[in-house]
């Protein structure tokens, strides 16, 4: 009985938490750290002599910086200071005269990040503009609009709410609101249009926002560094490198870096002995040991009950009970033996209690993280709730997989893992594990999920729902079960499948779709391919994989995006200007009606002229009447000549260099679909 105490006291003192830490230093000795509630760290300081840059002296009474025009919010360590920038407005009187100013911004040494902020507009019929003065020609760096034909609280994605990306950091710019057509004003409930910077997920949209802005202030997150060198040549000068010990050197996006503490260390690396050893064993979320932790310095070592031996983690070899000799003569072992069995039962009670609420605590932090809380409100206030998504919990995908096992990997790629999965009610699904996702887009990830899953067409591989509970979100499909076109393109027997007939029923059933998600839900896809075109048994396509799609508000023909894609694929407009349109998805359709044609992969290695990209040599080929050459033998073999003469031209149309030269996916539609029924008509009467 004594043994058990003894273990069960090791276990208890060993998850006890210290009952206070010392406070790390943050500022330079003699030298004040604090604004009212706001720490300031070195290198930035207060008074003179306490600060490396001049730039990075804060007024205290200002809570502004030597020269930059914004007010200060907080500052971390990790290079980035939060702050505000004023709103910009436009508002008409009930005579419809117009009100407000533009702002000129200069934030000096610090860039408002491109990364972590959105330009945002506030307003029906209101538009918004960002010009970067960084260079000598002013740039237009974003765009925003939005509508008002419904409203949405709580989203922010066209009406009346919109936001862009930056798509770079920025130090002096201006900031335009203005109104779109003209009819700003003329709404019944709103005559002013707003726009701002903010840091992504700090604003939430309500109706009544649109009287009630010029009063308020959002945060906007701006990026700081030191020194003007990159950290490979800032080294080499040791005088004035900056970093101290027991740290590491960042390079920043830009000019100059960043210092960090290393792992295991934690406070100011910019201060001589500033990064302080870490005790992991303080906090279990810090450690994974499973009955007692011994700090060392910049780490930790993990340690096991007595009779036992290990490296005492969760995620290592866990703790085993020694070999004890089972000679005669030696009874005091037998007491000894099962002191420890009991003493083993009583610490795997105790840590399996441990570990489930670890798991269930784990599971709520993960559900609130990615969203949930979001996405149960929509679907309670939605009065279409059966047709949306459903949360599944990770304990029925877990089930379904036989907890993610190797054997259910149907996918793979660079955006993760694909699972076929059996739920409780028998029905098979495809659910996809994505490696990860921006913790700054969550809202717009959970938007896509319950739009998608509203999508019902026999030709779109239907969204079933989605898990939150896990560490990235997972995503549950219908299962299609013959895998995709490229699959039976290229990577197989293709007299076996895939005939003329066959692809033009697959490029018919394709450009159904397409055409329906755009002119339906106002989404484009952004990467059809001929990898993201399942197929079904009976060879019925399925366009699936909508994860990098976005959605375009109505009466707004574009979006100003990050390119995405695939190459071979992303149509070359949208490659150059990053403005995204029906188009793009018309050109990649292209591609893959190229690919049907002629049996060959966007980009090869087989010696041909192909090697400088499909689309080029396709073109080509045609200008020089030697379509026939470049024909996919069971395309010859299946196909009637007018019909792949015309196939071939619709073909050339969608991948028009120029966008506004290309049909609209319905047009190309209607173009599939006379074509099939000529190629039937004239298969009956050949029959």
């Amino acid at each position: 009985m004594r043994l058990q105490h003894f273990t069960i006291l090791i276990l208890i003192l060993s998850r006890t938490k210290a009952a206070a830490k010392s406070q790390v230093v943050q500022s330079l000795p003699g030298c004040s750290d604090r604004c009212g509630n706001i720490t300031i760290p070195y290198p930035f300081g207060i008074e003179e002599g306490c600060y490396l840059y001049k730039e990075y002296q804060v007024n205290c009474t200002t809570l502004r910086f030597f020269a930059a025009q914004f007010k200060l919010l907080d500052i971390s360590l990790d290079g980035f200071i939060r702050g505000v920038l004023p709103i910009t407005y436009a508002c008409y009187n009930t005579t419809y005269q117009l009100s407000g100013s533009d702002s000129w911004i200069w934030t000096d040494k610090f860039l408002v990040s491109g990364e972590k902020n959105v330009l945002t507009t506030v307003g029906c019929d209101a538009r918004a503009d960002i010009m970067s003065m960084d260079t000598e020609l002013s740039l237009a760096i974003g765009t925003t609009r939005s509508k008002c034909n419904r409203l949405y609280d709580g989203l922010c994605f066209g009406y009346g709410c919109n936001q862009v990306p930056l798509f770079k950091s920025i130090s002096k710019f201006r900031i335009r609101s203005q109104t779109n057509t003209g009819k700003l004003g003329r709404w019944s409930f709103n005559n002013c249009s707003y726009a701002f910077i903010v840091q992504k997920d700090q604003y939430t949209f309500y109706e009544k926002d649109f009287d009630n802005m010029l009063n308020r202030s959002f945060p906007v997150v701006l990026e700081w560094t030191v020194g003007r060198d990159k950290c490979k040549y800032s080294q080499k000068n040791t005088t004035k490198y900056i970093c101290k010990e027991n740290s590491v050197c960042i390079d920043a996006a830009y000019d100059g870096y960043n210092c960090r503490c290393a792992q295991g260390y934690e406070g100011n690396a910019y201060l001589p002995n500033g990064c302080q050893d870490i005790n992991e064993c303080e906090n279990e979320a810090l450690n994974d040991c499973i009955y007692g932790c011994v700090n060392t310095n910049g780490s930790y070592n993990c340690s096991c009950p007595f009779g036992q031996s290990g490296d005492g983690r969760e995620h290592g070899n866990g703790c085993s009970n020694l070999e004890v000799s089972k000679s005669p003569g030696k009874p005091i072992y037998i007491g000894i033996i099962m002191g420890i069995v009991a003493s083993a039962i009583l610490t795997l009670i105790l840590y399996s209690g441990f570990k489930h609420r670890r798991i269930m605590k784990s599971r709520e932090m993960f559900f609130k993280k990615n969203g949930g809380l979001i996405l149960q409100k929509i679907l309670f206030e939605s009065k279409q709730s059966s047709h949306l998504a459903k949360i599944f919990t990770s304990t029925v995908l877990e089930k379904a997989t036989n907890n993610f096992h190797k054997s259910n990997v149907i996918g793979q790629g660079g955006y993760g893992t694909v699972y076929k999965g059996t739920l409780e009610n028998k029905i098979t699904v495809a659910i996809k594990k994505a490696k990860s996702i921006d913790n700054n887009q969550i809202e717009q990830f959970i938007n896509e999920v319950v739009m998608l899953s509203e999508i019902s067409h026999p030709n779109i591989v239907k969204l079933l729902g989605c898990c939150l509970e896990t560490q990235t979100p997972l995503l549950v499909y219908e299962f299609v079960s013959n895998n995709n076109v490229f699959h039976h393109l290229h990577e197989m027997d293709q007299a076996s499948s895939m005939s003329f007939e066959r692809r033009l029923n697959i490029a018919r059933q394709t450009a159904e779709a397409i055409a329906h998600i755009h002119s339906t839900t106002q989404i484009i896809h952004r990467d059809i391919k001929s990898s993201n075109i399942l197929l079904t048994d009976d060879y019925t396509a399925k366009v699936s994989d909508f994860g990098i799609s976005r959605f375009i508000p109505v009466d707004q023909t574009h979006v100003q995006t990050l390119v995405h894609g695939t190459l071979g694929y992303i149509d070359p407009e949208y490659f150059r200007s990053g403005m995204l349109t029906e188009k793009s998805d018309v050109y990649s359709f292209g591609m893959v009606l190229v690919e049907l044609l002629t049996g060959r992969k966007v980009f090869s290695n087989d010696g041909t002229e192909s090697d400088l990209g499909l689309a080029m040599f396709f073109v080509l080929s045609l200008e020089r009447g030697g379509l026939l050459q470049i024909l996919d033998d069971q395309v010859k073999k299946g196909g009637v000549d007018e019909h792949i003469k015309y196939f071939a031209k619709l073909a050339k149309d969608c991948i028009e260099l120029e966008g506004k030269k290309r049909p609209n996916m319905k047009t190309v539609k209607e173009e599939l679909d006379q074509l099939r029924q000529s190629f039937i008509e004239i298969s009956l009467c050949e029959a």
